[in-house]
C-alpha cells in the first residue's frame, strides 16, 4: 500500500518536473534567440574583414572584425571565424577563448544551448559560433574598447573556440540523437540506427588554432610585447601553444607574458583523452601524465624552454639557446577559490554527477592550493604571479565562486587587497609582477 501511494504521488511529480524543465528550456532558447537577433538587427555583429584587391588585409585601427577561416571548422561542422582588432601600439594579445570540453560520446551529445543552461541540464561545450557567442568573445573585459581598459590600444587576435578539445584536437566523435530529440550516448553495436540520427563532433581545435596563428603572424609579425592569454578551456591552450608561438610564429618578439585564467579540472584520465579521443599531438598527450593538465603542459613548456625533453635526464644537457631562450618571459595564473563551473566539471568527470556543492567545491579548493604550489616551484626561475579571488557565483544554484574574470565585468572589480585584474595584468606585462589575493589560499608557504 505504501509503495502504491508513493507511485501515485511520484509519477505526477515527474510530469511536473519534466514540464518545468521543458518550459525553462523553451524560455532559455527564446532568450538566446532574442539576444542573437538583437545583435543582428542592431548591426552590432562585428563586420567581416575582407582582403583588398591585392590580397592584403587592412583592418581599421580600433575596430573589431570577424575573419572567416576557410580551413577552419566548428564542432558541429559549421563555419569557423576568429576576431581581429588592430591597435594603436606595437603590442599584441593572442587570446585563446574558452567554451567547455567534451571527452566522450555522452558529453559530445550535450553541447551548450540557451535552453539547457536555463533548465540546469548537462551542457558541456559550445559547438558553433552562432551570433550569440560574440558577446562572450569581444567587447567585454580585456577585449573592451575604452579608456578604462589598459589594453584597449593593443592589437588583438581572439582565437575562438567551439570544438570541445581545449584547442588541441584533430579527430571526430560520432554520437546519436533519437527521433524524439533526446540525446544519446552513441549508436551501440546491434542497435537499430533507423531510430537514431547520428551526428558528428569535429575535434578540429588544432587546425583552427594553427590557422589563426598564421593569420596573426601575417598581420602583426613583430610585436614589441606579446600577451598570450586564455580563459577556461583557452587557458589550457596557453602552455600547449606557448613554445611554438615563441619559436615558430613570433620568434623576434623580445617580451612575452603567458596567462591562464581558471583552467583546472583534475582528472586521472587526461592522457588517454588527449591521445585517443582528441588525437592531440604526441608531445601534448605524452606530457599529460598527471591529473592537472594545465600544470603538465606548463611543465612541458618549461622543460623545453630549459632544453630538456619531458622525462629525460637533466644531467649533461645545456640550456637551450633558441629564440625563446633569449626572451623576457613571465607566467601568470588566476582563479577563484571555489569555482562553481570548474567544480561542476570536476564532479562530472570524477563522479558522473553534473552539478556542484560545498563538498566538491572544497575538493576543488584543495586541488587549486596544490596547483599554485606546484606552479610556484615550476616557475621559480622566472617572474610569475597569481590573482586569486573569492567573488561569489551569481549565475547558477549550488554556491561556489565565479568562473573566470579576464573577459567578465569583474575584470574591473577590486578584490579585498584593492587591485583589479585589469591593473594587475597590465602591471605584470610591464614588469611589475606581484600576487593578488594569495592569502585566500591560507597557506603560509604560498
Amino acid at each position: 500500500m505504501f509503495g502504491n501511494n508513493d507511485s501515485r504521488h511520484f509519477l505526477p511529480h515527474i510530469d511536473i518536473e519534466e514540464n518545468r524543465t521543458r518550459r525553462l528550456e523553451h524560455l532559455g532558447g527564446l532568450v538566446e534567440s532574442a539576444v542573437a537577433g538583437g545583435i543582428e538587427r542592431a548591426g552590432l555583429e562585428a563586420p567581416v574583414l575582407s582582403p583588398e584587391e591585392d590580397g592584403s588585409l587592412q583592418p581599421q585601427a580600433g575596430v573589431w572584425y570577424r575573419y572567416p577561416v576557410p580551413e577552419g571548422i566548428s564542432g558541429d561542422g559549421s563555419e569557423y571565424h576568429i576576431y581581429i582588432k588592430k591597435g594603436k601600439t606595437d603590442r599584441l594579445v593572442l587570446f585563446f577563448s574558452g567554451g567547455g570540453v567534451a571527452w566522450n560520446e555522452y558529453t559530445a551529445a550535450r553541447p551548450v544551448t540557451g535552453g539547457r543552461v536555463a533548465a540546469g541540464e548537462p551542457n558541456y561545450y559550445w559547438s558553433n559560433l552562432r551570433p550569440f557567442t560574440q558577446v562572450m568573445n569581444i567587447h567585454i573585459g580585456i577585449t573592451e574598447n575604452g579608456s578604462r581598459n589598459p589594453f584597449s590600444d593593443w592589437s588583438f587576435v581572439v582565437i575562438t573556440y567551439a570544438t570541445g578539445d581545449l584547442h588541441v584536437g584533430d579527430s571526430r566523435c560520432s554520437y546519436s540523437v533519437s527521433d524524439d530529440g533526446e540525446d544519446g550516448i552513441g549508436v551501440k553495436e546491434g542497435e537499430d540506427r533507423d531510430l537514431k540520427s547520428v551526428r558528428t563532433l569535429y575535434f578540429h581545435g588544432r587546425k583552427n588554432a594553427r590557422a589563426a596563428l598564421k593569420i596573426a603572424a601575417s598581420l602583426f609579425p613583430s610585436p614589441e610585447k606579446l600577451l598570450v592569454a586564455g580563459d577556461s578551456a583557452g587557458g589550457f591552450a596557453v602552455p600547449a601553444y606557448a613554445g611554438e608561438i615563441m619559436d615558430e610564429w613570433f620568434p623576434r618578439c623580445p617580451d612575452v607574458t603567458l596567462f591562464s585564467d581558471s583552467s583546472l579540472v583534475p582528472c586521472s584520465d587526461w592522457q588517454r583523452i588527449a591521445r585517443d579521443v582528441w588525437k592531440a599531438p604526441d608531445a601534448l598527450w605524452q606530457a599529460a601524465d598527471g591529473p592537472d593538465l594545465t600544470l603538465d603542459w606548463y611543465r612541458m613548456f618549461m622543460e623545453n624552454l630549459r632544453g630538456q625533453t619531458p622525462g629525460s635526464s637533466r644531467e649533461g644537457r645545456n640550456n637551450r639557446k633558441g629564440a625563446a631562450g633569449a626572451k623576457t618571459l613571465r607566467c601568470l595564473y588566476a582563479s577563484s577559490t571555489h569555482d562553481y563551473l570548474l567544480s561542476t566539471y570536476y564532479n562530472d568527470i570524477t563522479n558522473k554527477i553534473y552539478g556542484t556543492d560545498a563538498k566538491i567545491q572544497e575538493a576543488f579548493y584543495h586541488e587549486l592550493q596544490e596547483m599554485v604550489r606546484s606552479l610556484r616551484i615550476l616557475w621559480k626561475d622566472i617572474p610569475h604571479a597569481f590573482f586569486i579571488n573569492d567573488w561569489k557565483n551569481l549565475r547558477r544554484p549550488g554556491g561556489g565562486t565565479a568562473h573566470t574574470a579576464v573577459r567578465e565585468p569583474q575584470y574591473y572589480l577590486p578584490v579585498k587587497d584593492g587591485a583589479t585584474m585589469a591593473k594587475w595584468l597590465y602591471d605584470a606585462v610591464n614588469g611589475r609582477v606581484y600576487d593578488v589575493g594569495i592569502r585566500l589560499l591560507q597557506d603560509g608557504d604560498q
